[in-house]
């Protein structure tokens, strides 16, 4: 989870795991913070395996679009890891970048408490079916 309200990403992890899902979940408040694990880290998905990737795009050191560009580079080992956008941002502008860039999923949280915790308990019933593949091994 890339996500720098600290408050949201609470109640994002609180709502998932309401909703069942027991996975691990890091979470980082910064892209560059995220980007070092998820291309570099030893227990990273671009050198351990399947992940899913929950992405605020306002961040305080760079846009989320940048991380989801990245990430679907053509030759990224990440290149079929599953990004779902979580954010504010209801621009249709934004959202058509974001899925034309690979997003997966785009939400935008509703600003109402209990909307939110509903849209994220609702996301998490979906994280609990879907299948995540495996990195690209012959990527760079």
């Amino acid at each position: 989870m890339i996500e720098d309200d600290e408050g949201h990403a609470r109640l994002i992890e609180k709502n998932i795991r309401r909703a069942g899902v027991t996975n691990g979940i890091r979470h980082f408040t910064d892209g560059t913070s995220a980007m070092e694990y998820l291309f570099h880290a030893p227990d990273g998905p671009a050198l351990n395996g399947p992940a899913l990737v929950l992405l605020d795009l306002n961040l305080p050191d760079m846009s989320g679009t940048d991380i989801l560009a990245r990430m679907k580079a053509e030759g990224s080992v990440l290149r079929r890891t599953p990004v779902v956008v979580l954010t504010t941002t209801d621009d249709k502008v934004e959202i058509q970048r974001c899925y034309d860039l690979g997003a997966n999923v785009y939400i935008t949280k509703p600003v109402n408490y209990e909307s939110f915790a509903q849209a994220i308990r609702q996301l998490g019933l979906f994280l609990s079916v879907i299948q995540v593949p495996e990195p690209e091994a012959d990527a760079q």
